[in-house]
């Protein structure tokens, strides 16, 4: 349905429009227009999608949905409309557009001289010059109204003027053709009046349309009661179209003054506005009053429902209110497109604070009544109609478990409003905010120093609460504001949704900021009390809580230390809290804030050793220097960190760390010391901004292990303390560095175990790299050097490396030798701040301890991490890896007598501005001596010179590649020589680390400069068949992955890497990484850097396949794809993997490369005939196997014959293959074969005239019924079974035609034909024999002749006088019968029999033919019928009567590479028949017996009798056992088989129906589908009359019927079955189930028209929308043309026409539509309708060929019925045409 309306509202996600009778309509963003507008750089008023769109604006829209309003609680709808131009203009055409016709259009780009414009069609654009342009420029997206001034058909453009004064005046033409689906709402027509109605008038316009005028659109805003008088019949006027509905053809239209103008009507009035003087204009009885308001600066029209008159009603309106009168009234809304407003004259209207949203304000209490309780909250109302919702959490001051208990619907309560926002009200009923009398806090302006007011919590942080007043002002109350007791938590006292007593302590309204305080009073504490931030305190422990450690400070105060406050290492500060207990005393901490009586303290180190250069005022802050502070809150974007009181910075994301990492989290923890490098200070703002880098903020002290080791002190301490057992005073005996003696307790694996004889609680323990090469036993004593003492553990670490122990001597010793004296002067003395080499002894989880060989073997500790690296990865150290270290502090007592260190490598990036080495100094060709910082699996990297970093590739490391893991031999700290070989990449963000591609191949570091050079450049020309060394990097399932240079990756398939399935099965266990591999090249990859490799050796050299040109790709015994990926020869042994075990005689998929597949034949699996060759094999399993053959189709897949047989693959190890028999030999050309000799093969498949036979991969065999055996196979496909071994002789090879005969038979036929011969020349025509039935066909019968083997055929013609269908009705195989010799050829050695009675009747002495001879009395049991093998005997002339009609299914059965068994044999056939059927006539024309004439007389005209009865009672079966013998003859017809449920219905036997039915459905052949289908129609039938219950039984033979049925065609047939039985609500269900399942199907839908139509349903449209969305595009006509008649025939004409109409317009030139609508109209006989119809026919531009029908039509018509003139008129017009 198409709209006019008049913006409202613009809102950020939807346009309000006001349409006709007061309706509002809402469009979405997407449904805005057609164009999506460009916001990128538009600002951020871009982002509202309604930019393009004002307040009074007049738009036309189109309904897309209609929903209920929920939010309105009314019932009312929710009218979703879309402005969008191609749902607008759609099937709008360019022959449909006419000079003078207003269309709107959106600007679709501006160009220099004015603005191109879309319509929402493709079909044509439009162009408005800038100087039409009225009101200055357009955008794109805008939506303009223009008058079409001309049309350019011929570029398809409309040009369009938007002089608004020409276009309010522009009024649409009389077009001929015009359709109901080209009118637009806002178009201006002229009119007629047609007739008034009681709420408004008719108006006919445009010819053919006719439309209504509301009694509130009339040309006069006051009309009075005599408003009628004003239109009288068939006066003009001009009106604008309102609304279009297609479906009913109803139009509204409007005679406002201001809306024919194009303009919205004017508002002088706002809602909630109160009139005392208003005029009644007129009065509607029951309905309400029209008024006029005395506005200003003009009266304005108002109208007051009969419902609003008064509180408690009015019965009699006519004597209450007169014209003239006056009355008070309220405005309650708008009606903006009327231009008139809706009142009340309700007494309560006047009264109470609140009647529109304008009236709430925030803090103010009303009354209202509970209207809906949801489990989100309650929707409340005003006395005035305003709705307020009053969320859950504010309607107690509890938690409410079942909101509809506390508040009753209906229930009037008290409530204070909270906010009012976009005409949304929220409430609260909290108890303490309804009844408090502080003042209200509804802006931030209002948030004075001092004020006390009420709110509520909305979140409670760790340092602080945020809580919420009126109208959403938002304010934060500190930590130290909340009254907190010591230790205490804010979520622990308070909770969200608590209302509480704040107290403002500042505001800053411009940045909306309010401070609070739980404090109604301003503490007060006397200076003495006061500690300051950064002092240092002692505290005794009072209590422990869950998350801190409360202390007493000193009589008055209080403090809390945080757990992570308690040491600077998060595992020691979790020991120290484990061992706390009140009362022990903290000596120093440091105040880190003051919250009132509360002091916020930290006992860690580095905090207290720095605090006077920790800041606690912005002022003291300086960019470039390196403060201390804490981990404060970590988020998305960075970190913020805390130095003392509230100062706190912030390092982004992007500083906090020198390599980026996604989660802050992984790097730092709350809590957390760190060493902050400050960037910028801004003091106004009060903003610090951080690095956390190590790089800049290492440490150059040693205060992380110096507190480390302290605490360590600590909590040894308070381990002893708690342990009664444990004491330290052994510490006194052991002294780092010392040497003490020990006895060996246990030798492990991973070390010694050592006791002390003085001391048995303590352990020494020696690693086994600290064993110093000695062999040691168990009980013996040695002599050790003290590395480390851990108190806690009570373990000491030590060593008895020589030199260690030697130092340790030398230095405890008192009296020295001279030499030694000498040696200890040569010895430098460590100094502070020295910097030193250094051993890694031990390597602990935080530290390490080192040994200083400079300084005679010092022991030294450093820790491996920093204080801003705790949580990141710690780098790795290995034992007797070198170092670099700083002394940081010399041993004293401090540390038990620990030498503490600095490591170098936390502070590379420092030094580097002190000393620079240009990088310019490193070039390509440069030798360079470098350390090995680490070594990696496949490259070892070093470090030289200054920020430089290089790698050498294991492939650089040593020219000799044949040597496994290379770099095991290198140790890190070692120093290396290598030579630059690739120019230098740039690592980092900064970009300031460079790294070089390094070679320590001995033969470059030797080479002369110039060879030098020349070995530098590493492109290396990779060529396939070369052979390549690398390393295995990777080994997975499939593929091993090598690399062969620093830059070139390779890789092996599994089936490349070898041909032995042994070592296939061992595939990942054959590699191992940093393996060396050498292979040969298959492929080179040179975009991706990639090699494929194989280590396959084929039968022709490598270098001879890809150095020939005869290897290449046109070469046969070869298989390349384009890349070279698979190589693969004919007469390769290659590897393979088992795809598929193929069915029957498939033989084996066989996959030999990534994507090659080979395939097995069966008689290629083993050399020697077995009878089950593939049991041995399954998916999966790895083979060895030769390729055969390789081929490839034309433009099609290649094919690769493979065989297994051993003898084939003998030749790879030198063995000579065993001789073969010709039984055993595998045949490869039909020239080996001979006759007479002997095969074997396997059944490959079988038929009804014998079997084929597989005697090779490339021949087949023929064997043909006869020769299967030497008996009579009664079942070949059960004897001889697709895969059966058989073996036979040859019997004839024509190689021309590729056909081999072979017979499986063992008797000789010389004999066999001798006597035959003799048996068929005592065979006479006219004697009549006894035989038995051998075999029934539908064309005969074959007899054998009792007592012989001889067998003939009795042709269907000769079986019987009278016509018969079926043969096997009478006779079965086995059964006795006489029969008369008609013709016997001994040539051909056939006999053809008759057995009609007429040959038959006179003969009572059968003569028997004397046929016993010597020569046939050796065969007595083939007389009887039955050979030695107990099958029916095999004569030579049933191959003269083979089957001659053979169906379709079986010859599809035949591969297309077999030979058919009949085609030497066909012509045979057709001479058989042809005689046969001679013989017969000529018998019948040759009875001259008169007594054989007469019986056969006599008994025929019996049949006849018994016939013609048959035929009078419509030859129907009257019981069981006709109907039997009639369903034996007939079994494929389902007429019978449905008259015989039929028959036994009538007999009332329902189950005897039900099993003749499952019976029939058995029976007939699957092929017939239609007569299964018949029978399923009758069986559903049967179950809706006799079933129980019947729906039940249909539905369950329904869902079996679908499991052997066309679905489609059996849901037509239930439905038709529906549909006659009147079953509507079944037919409905099931037509929903269709069109879901059948979707495409547009006779499923018409039949869903149909049935809809028939039960006069309305929502015929729908469905056809539906439908429309559902079919493909090709069937809408069809199905639109199909719905079209259905509603002429049996719905709504005027649906039809739409539907017409809608299908012409897509397609005008359709002759055939035209003539169907025509049709159709005709039969409806409006003439008036019809001529119109005929007249936009005959209009059409079209061949005159094609216009010849319709004006043939049209005339044939006025023929009928019209006069002459009407005639003349359309002879006229098809000449004028």
């Amino acid at each position: 349905m198409k709209l006019w309306g008049v913006i409202t509202e613009v809102n950020s996600k939807d346009l309000v429009v006001s349409l006709p009778g007061g309706l509002r309509g809402f469009v979405r963003s997407e449904e805005v227009a057609d164009i999506v507008l460009n916001n990128g750089s538009q600002g951020a008023e871009s982002n509202l999608p309604f930019r393009k769109f004002h307040v009074g604006q007049l738009v036309p829209g189109i309904v897309l949905q209609v929903d209920d309003d929920k939010r309105d609680g009314k019932g009312n709808k929710r009218i979703l409309l879309s402005l969008r131009l191609s749902l607008l203009y759609k099937g709008l055409t360019l022959e449909a557009v006419q000079d003078g016709m207003v269309l709107t259009a959106q600007v679709k780009s501006i160009e220099d001289h004015g603005y191109i414009l879309h319509f929402g069609v493709f079909s044509f654009s439009g162009f408005l010059p800038r100087s039409c342009l009225d009101g200055g420029k357009a955008t794109v997206g805008q939506l303009i109204q223009g008058v079409v001034k001309s049309i350019d058909k011929a570029r398809a453009v409309v040009h369009l003027d938007s002089d608004p004064d020409l276009v309010s005046k522009s009024v649409i033409k009389d077009l001929k053709g015009l359709s109901i689906d080209q009118l637009v709402p806002g178009m201006m027509v002229n009119a007629r009046v047609h007739s008034t109605l009681e709420n408004g008038i008719m108006l006919s316009f445009l010819t053919y349309f006719t439309g209504t005028v509301d009694v509130f659109h009339l040309q006069d805003y006051f009309p009075s009661s005599s408003w009628k008088d004003d239109y009288k019949h068939n006066k003009k006027v001009t009106a604008r179209i309102l609304f279009i509905d297609p479906t009913t053809r109803a139009v509204g239209l409007t005679l406002n003054s201001d809306l024919v103008l194009n303009k919205p009507p004017p508002c002088f009035v706002k809602t909630g506005d109160i009139y005392e003087q208003s005029r009644i204009v007129r009065v509607d009885k029951g309905i309400g009053l029209h008024l006029e308001i005395p506005s200003s600066p003009k009266p304005f029209p108002a109208y007051v429902h009969m419902m609003d008159f008064a509180d408690e009603g009015v019965s009699k309106v006519g004597k209450t209110f007169k014209e003239g009168g006056h009355v008070r009234v309220r405005i309650l809304g708008m009606r903006h497109l009327e231009g008139i407003a809706m009142g009340t004259l309700k007494a309560s209207a006047f009264e109470g604070s609140v009647f529109t949203h304008s009236d709430v304000k925030p803090g103010m209490l009303v009354k209202a009544k509970v209207l809906v309780v949801e489990n989100f909250g309650a929707i409340v109302q005003f006395s005035s109609g305003v709705k307020a919702l009053c969320p859950l959490p504010h309607m107690s001051e509890f938690d409410i478990v079942k909101p509809d208990k506390k508040f009753k619907v209906g229930a009037e309560l008290l409530f204070r409003v909270l906010g009012c926002k976009s005409k949304r009200i929220t409430v609260t009923h909290k108890k303490s905010l309804v009844k408090s009398k502080l003042s209200v806090l509804s802006s931030y302006a209002d948030a004075t120093e001092g004020l006390i007011a009420h709110g509520w919590i909305t979140k409670i942080e760790k340092h602080g609460c945020f809580v919420r007043f009126y109208n959403g002002v938002h304010g934060f109350a500190h930590r130290s504001e909340l009254r907190l007791d010591p230790g205490s938590e804010p979520d622990a006292v308070y909770h969200v949704g608590q209302v509480v007593k704040c107290r403002v302590i500042s505001s800053v309204p411009a940045s909306r900021k309010i401070n609070l305080s739980f404090f109604i009073s301003p503490k007060r504490t006397s200076e003495d009390d006061i500690c300051k931030l950064g002092s240092l305190v002692s505290g005794v422990v009072e209590r422990l809580t869950s998350g801190a450690v409360v202390v007493h400070v000193h009589s008055h105060l209080k403090g809390t230390i945080a757990n992570e406050h308690l040491a600077d290492h998060q595992a020691q500060a979790t020991i120290l809290k484990s061992l706390l207990r009140p009362g022990y005393e903290f000596g120093q901490l440091l105040v880190l804030d003051n919250e009132g009586n509360d002091l916020i303290l930290s006992a860690k180190y580095s905090l207290i050793k720095s605090a006077p250069d920790i800041p606690s005022d912005i002022s003291q802050v300086h960019p470039s220097s390196v403060v201390h502070g804490y981990i404060c809150n970590l988020i998305e974007t960075g970190c913020f960190v805390r130095f003392l009181g509230r100062l706190t910075g912030f390092s982004p994301k992007i500083k906090a760390t020198d390599k980026q990492i996604d989660n802050l989290s992984d790097a730092f923890y709350l809590g957390q010391s760190v060493r902050t490098s400050v960037l910028n200070v801004e003091s106004e703002a009060g903003r610090i901004k951080l690095s956390l880098k190590q790089s800049t903020c290492f440490s150059t002290d040693v205060s992380l292990i110096k507190g480390y080791f302290l605490l360590e002190e600590k909590i040894a301490a308070m381990q002893a303390l708690d342990a009664k057992n444990f004491n330290l005073n052994w510490v006194s005996d052991f002294r780092i560095g010392s040497v003490v003696e020990g006895e060996i307790q246990e030798i492990k694996e991973f070390g010694v175990v050592l006791s002390f004889k003085d001391h048995g609680d303590v352990v020494g323990f020696i690693a086994q790299h600290q064993l110093g090469g000695y062999d040691i036993e168990t009980g013996s004593v040695v002599r050790a050097c003290i590395l480390d003492i851990a108190k806690s553990d009570g373990l000491i670490d030590l060593s008895l490396k020589p030199e260690l122990v030697s130092s340790a001597i030398d230095g405890g010793s008192k009296t020295l030798s001279s030499k030694k004296k000498r040696r200890r002067a040569d010895t430098r003395v460590l100094g502070l701040n020295d910097t030193a080499n250094a051993v890694v002894e031990i390597v602990k989880e935080n530290y390490l301890v080192l040994s200083l060989p400079d300084y005679n073997n010092v022991i030294g500790y450093v820790f491996i991490a920093d204080y801003n690296t705790q949580k990141l990865k710690p780098k790795q150290f290995v034992n007797g890896q070198s170092v670099s270290v700083t002394v940081g502090e010399l041993a004293n007592n401090d540390c038990s007598g620990r030498l503490l260190l600095l490591l170098n490598s936390q502070n590379e990036g420092a030094g580097a501005s002190s000393s620079k080495r240009s990088k310019s100094s490193f070039r390509v060709g440069s030798v360079i001596e470098g350390e090995i910082v680490d070594i990696k699996p496949f490259e070892i990297v070093l470090k030289f010179g200054n920020e430089c970093r290089g790698r050498v590739h294991i492939t650089e490391v040593d020219d000799d590649r044949r040597v496994d893991n290379p770099l095991s031999k290198f140790r890190i700290g070692e120093l290396l020589k290598a030579q630059i070989v690739s120019n230098t990449r740039l690592l980092g963000k900064s970009g300031k680390t460079c790294h070089w591609e390094l070679s320590a191949r001995p033969s470059l570091l030797a080479g002369t400069k110039e060879g030098t050079q020349a070995q530098i450049a590493e492109d290396l020309e990779y060529s396939v068949g070369g052979s390549v060394r690398g390393y295995v990097v990777k080994v997975d399932s499939e593929w091993v992955w090598i690399t062969v240079s620093r830059n070139m990756m390779a890789r092996l398939f599994i089936l490349d890497s070898s041909c032995e399935p042994t070592e296939l099965n061992d595939f990942q266990k054959r590699y191992s990484v940093g393996q060396a591999v050498e292979a040969r090249i298959l492929s080179v990859d040179k975009a991706k850097k990639l090699l494929r490799l194989t280590l396959r050796q084929s039968l022709f050299a490598y270098n001879q396949v890809f150095n020939h040109q005869s290897c290449e790709d046109g070469e046969e015994n070869k298989l390349s794809d384009v890349n070279g990926t698979e190589c693969i020869f004919q007469g390769d042994i290659v590897g393979g993997r088992i795809k598929k075990v193929l069915p029957a005689v498939g033989g084996l998929l066989v996959q030999i490369g990534q994507h090659l597949h080979g395939k097995v034949h069966y008689t290629e699996l083993a050399d020697m005939w077995m009878l089950h060759p593939l049991s041995g094999y399954q998916e999966g399993q790895f083979v060895k196997c030769k390729v055969l053959e390789i081929s490839r189709s034309s433009g099609g897949p290649v094919h690769v014959d493979l065989s297994l047989r051993a003898s084939l693959l003998a030749h790879e190890s030198n063995i000579p293959p065993a001789p073969m028999d010709s039984c055993n030999k595998r045949f490869e050309k039909f020239d080996d074969l001979q006759p007479d000799m002997e095969v074997q093969g396997y059944v490959k498949n079988v038929i009804a005239k014998g079997c084929f036979l597989m005697l090779s991969r490339v021949i087949d065999a023929r064997i043909l019924l006869s020769n299967l055996s030497d008996g009579f196979v009664v079942n070949p496909a059960a004897e001889f079974p697709i895969g059966k071994l058989v073996c036979g002789k040859v019997l004839s090879v024509d190689a021309s035609s590729k056909r081999v005969d072979v017979t499986l038979r063992t008797e000789t036929l010389t004999k066999k034909s001798k006597i035959d011969a003799a048996v068929f020349s005592k065979l006479h025509v006219g004697d009549v024999i006894s035989g038995q039935i051998r075999r029934i066909e539908t064309y005969g019968l074959f007899i054998t002749i009792l007592p012989t083997n001889v067998v003939g055929l009795c042709h269907i013609s000769e079986f019987s006088d009278d016509h018969v269908d079926n043969i096997d009705t009478y006779y079965k195989a086995g059964d006795k019968v006489v029969a008369k010799i008609l013709k016997v050829d001994e040539e051909k050695q056939r006999v053809s029999l008759g057995m009609k009675k007429s040959y038959l009747g006179g003969d009572r002495d059968i003569d028997m033919p004397s046929i016993h001879d010597e020569e046939t009395v050796h065969d007595e049991e083939a007389i009887g019928g039955k050979t030695p093998n107990g099958h029916p005997p095999v004569d030579l002339l049933e191959n003269g009567y083979p089957v001659i009609l053979e169906t379709a299914q079986t010859r599809a059965l035949v591969l297309p590479l077999q030979v058919s068994l009949d085609d030497s044999e066909a012509w045979e056939n057709d001479e058989a028949l042809r005689r046969t059927v001679a013989n017969a006539v000529d018998v019948v024309s040759k009875k001259n017996d008169k007594r054989m004439k007469k019986k056969a007389k006599e008994e025929r005209e019996m049949e006849i009798a018994a016939s013609e009865k048959r035929y009078l009672e419509k030859d129907t079966p009257k019981t069981v056992d006709e109907f039997e013998k009639l369903v034996r003859s007939s079994p494929n017809s389902s007429f019978v088989w449905i008259k015989y449920m039929a028959f036994m219905l009538s007999l009332a036997d329902v189950q005897k129906a039900r099993e003749i039915a499952e019976r029939a459905l058995r029976t007939i052949n699957i092929r017939d589908e239609g007569e299964k289908l018949n029978v399923w129609i009758a069986y559903f039938n049967l179950e809706n009359e006799y079933g129980n219950p019947p729906e039940e039984s249909v539905k369950k033979t329904f869902q079996r019927a679908l499991q052997y049925c066309d679905p489609k065609k059996l849901h037509l047939a239930l439905l038709g079955m529906y549909e006659r039985t009147a079953q509507p609500k079944l037919a409905n269900e099931l037509l929903e189930k269709m069109v879901k399942k059948f979707k495409n199907s547009c006779k499923v839908w018409i039949h869903y028209v149909q049935c809809l139509l028939k039960q006069q349903n309305d929502g015929v449209q729908s469905i056809v929308n539906r439908a429309l969305l559902s079919l493909p595009r090709n069937k809408h006509i069809k199905f639109i043309t199909q719905t079209a008649i259905l509603e002429f025939k049996c719905g709504l004409p005027d649906r039809g026409r739409s539907l017409f109409e809608g299908v012409l317009r897509e397609y005008p030139k359709r002759t055939d539509l035209w003539s169907v609508y025509l049709d159709q109209e005709i039969r409806l006989g409006d003439s008036e309708v019809i001529r119109s119809l005929f007249e936009r026919a005959t209009s059409l531009n079209l061949p005159p060929k094609r216009m010849k029908t319709l004006f043939k039509k049209y005339l044939e018509y006025e023929m009928a019925h019209g006069d002459d003139e009407r005639i003349e008129h359309v002879k006229r017009k098809a000449l004028e045409a």
